[in-house]
């Protein structure tokens, strides 16, 4: 297996960093600190960073100032969405589940959704069984 690196970039010059081995070995509390510590952070109403990323699953560390809204959209794969700190709510069709720290959700393919942080919030996103062509 080829090891995949995501290189460097002016949002994020530290250097490359490893997305895809035959093992990743991912630090969730070293990449908070890194995201919240970035201009993205400080200047807009959120931060993220792929923390892993294959053809078959990619995991997203996303961070959410409060009342920062993710506007509706759909993903094309099966997700999952795990509060790691403050409390979102998730919406779908027609429902609101607030969700808080420890608390998971997951949805089809294709569904429509949105998210809103009720308090500083950070969580997971998980995105496994994704169609690039669609």
């Amino acid at each position: 297996m080829e090891i995949k690196r995501n290189e460097s970039t002016e949002l994020r010059p530290k250097g490359d960093r490893i997305v895809n081995a035959p093992v990743v070995h991912i630090n969730i509390p070293e990449f908070l600190k890194q995201i919240k510590k970035e201009p993205a952070w400080k200047n807009s109403d959120r931060n993220a960073i792929t923390v892993f990323k294959s053809d078959e699953i990619r995991i997203v560390l996303t961070a959410l100032h409060k009342n920062a809204m993710i506007d509706e959209h759909t993903a094309n794969g099966l997700i999952t969405v795990q509060v790691l700190e403050g409390k979102i709510n998730f919406e779908t069709l027609g429902n609101t589940y607030p969700l808080e720290k420890g608390e998971l959700i997951t949805l089809h393919r294709n569904i429509p959704h949105k998210v809103i942080a009720i308090k500083e919030s950070v969580f997971l996103l998980s995105v496994a069984g994704f169609r690039d062509n669609e």
